[in-house]
């Protein structure tokens, strides 16, 4: 191996093992002291519960770890959103499990944390998987009632879905086994079975203090809201038990016996390693991210048997489409080209740019894809659309927008990696977080951002000198230095994957070697739903 391969190598690797770490620390929710006095109350933590409660050595996939992660620092943060979300597997059945993480200031509603929630209910609505919520929260985190109760897309949207779910007949499974106040209450009971932890767990609309304080009753939590008033008066739970590890084995015992529903039939054979060294993508993917690589040698680390079908590899070559398969899953690829391509048409093209050529191509490769039922993966490394009088004179605009339609109208799932860049409408066109990806994931090495760091500090410094100058002030070179440097430091933040994990822009920061995993399990879920809907792309500009 060269030298450049070897500084690839160490630099990729560094930053897996800095994603390592993190997660390491976001695992442990609200430290090491609650998590003890968590569970000095006898009760398992958020992510034992999960352990316990999922098959063992099956395949998982973590939904928004870093969810939180630098945000609400003047409230004491939100490591996690203070919920766990895992696609996993109970009694051999693929789901959906929820958890609050009460050490996490009791488990209590930050604005993350309802979207982490809502985005778990989104992966089982769109897949039609089982979702099973392990409760333990202290309700709405009542300084930041405004940003959490009243929206759309708030609080109240979780009970909507519960209701439009069980109509889709998505089986919801709920466990109190913790506080489970207010609003909240209503989660587990809109659920399909409801169990309660004795001693524990308890479930009321309004906790004593507050029946003191509106009509003058004197009672306490357990009397007001525990297992044995709603098991055996109320009838609001339907089983109660002893401890947190029989309530979910109780879970398993329901999941063991559900029915099997139709598939969407997605082609899988028997799966296969990529015959090229995987662990050679940490030394292939340029440190210099300005530097040009082949997205092929990417690619052949990632497919069964390193066997590609390209589709039109002589035209619109900055843009590589073609068949493969994904631990044995039929996918079809779209991924940016970032070394230089000659076209015979326009000349010398730029890697990791969209062309008026490979737009076309890639429109008319996702429209074969939907046509064939393929599921859809893309691989982002693009730093936008070609610009310039020439790229405008041939129709950019029109081409682009053929593929955003193509895509953006899809009926087969899709999936998204951010390899690398992913800038300006080259996001949107590659299946950004806006246009419904069932996955979307980061490498380490990723930037999401309307364009490059260096290009929009530059263009912000001069807006800002502008601004300066028009208000009579000067600027010394000295000043303008560190004003760039400023400018540039607070964008570069906002460059980086955990920038976009803390916001939920992707569901996750994962490890190179992990992306098959993520991509097969994700096409397992999709195939829990059968494609419904007709492949219609409306108007498209030709």
């Amino acid at each position: 191996m060269n030298v450049e391969f070897n500084r690839n190598e160490d630099q990729l690797k560094q930053l897996s093992f800095k994603l390592s770490q993190k997660f390491q620390k976001v695992a442990l929710g609200g430290g090491e002291k609650r998590i003890a006095a968590h569970k000095a109350k006898g009760k398992l933590t958020a992510r034992e519960r999960i352990a316990y409660l999922l098959d063992k050595d099956a395949a998982q996939v973590e939904i928004g770890a870093f969810a939180g992660d630098g945000m609400y620092q003047e409230e004491g943060g939100c490591p996690g959103g203070g919920v766990v979300v895992v696609i996993g597997y109970v009694a051999g059945r693929q789901c959906v499990v929820v958890a609050n993480d009460a050490t996490v200031k009791a488990g209590a509603w930050f604005p993350i944390t309802a979207k982490k929630n809502l985005r778990a209910q989104e992966i089982s609505i769109e897949n039609k998987l089982p979702i099973i919520y392990l409760v333990d929260s202290a309700g709405v985190y009542l300084p930041m009632q405004d940003e959490i109760f009243p929206d759309k897309e708030h609080f109240g949207r979780i009970f909507r879905n519960n209701a439009v779910m069980s109509s889709m007949g998505i089986v919801q499974i709920s466990a109190i086994m913790g506080p489970c106040v207010a609003g909240g209450a209503y989660l587990p009971i809109m659920s399909d079975e409801a169990m309660i932890v004795n001693s524990t767990g308890s479930v009321f609309l309004a906790g004593s203090y507050l029946v003191k304080s509106a009509i003058g009753e004197s009672i306490d939590n357990e009397a007001l809201g525990g297992a044995s008033m709603h098991c055996e008066i109320s009838g609001v739970t339907d089983n109660k038990f002893d401890s947190d590890a029989e309530c979910l084995d109780h879970i398993r015992a329901i999941f063991d016996k559900l029915g099997s529903h139709p598939t969407a039939g997605f082609s899988r054979t028997e799966p296969a390693k990529p015959a090229q060294n995987e662990q050679e993508i940490y030394g292939l993917l340029p440190s210099d991210r300005v530097k040009p690589y082949d997205m092929m040698d990417i690619i052949n680390r990632l497919v069964d048997n390193s066997e590609f079908e390209a589709y039109k590899p002589d035209y619109g070559q900055t843009l590589l489409c073609g068949l493969a398969r994904i631990d044995g899953w039929a996918v079809g690829i779209v991924a940016n080209q970032r070394k230089i391509v000659k076209s015979k048409k326009t000349g010398m093209q730029m890697g990791g740019v969209i062309y008026s050529d490979s737009a076309d191509k890639a429109a008319r490769f996702i429209m074969n894809c939907n046509q064939k039922r393929i599921p859809l993966v893309f691989l982002h490394d693009v730093s936008g659309f070609m610009v310039g009088s020439a790229s405008e004179q041939g129709g950019i605009i029109k081409d682009g927008a053929k593929m955003v339609n193509a895509m953006a109208n899809s009926v087969v799932p899709k999936f998204t990696v951010i390899v690398g860049n992913s800038y300006g409408a080259g996001n949107y066109a590659m299946c950004g977080k806006a246009y419904d990806p069932r996955l979307i994931v980061a490498w380490p090495t990723a930037q999401l951002a309307v364009m490059s760091g260096a290009a929009a500090a530059n263009t912000l410094l001069q807006i800002q000198v502008a601004s300066l100058k028009s208000k009579g002030e000067t600027i010394t070179p000295e000043a303008e230095k560190e004003l760039l440097d400023r400018i540039k430091a607070r964008y570069e933040e906002q460059l980086s994957p955990y920038y976009a994990a803390a916001r939920l822009w992707v569901d996750a920061v994962i490890d190179p070697l992990e992306t098959r995993k993520v991509i097969s399990e994700g096409i397992a879920a999709a195939n829990h739903a059968p494609i419904e809907k007709a492949y219609n792309v409306g108007v498209i500009q030709v």
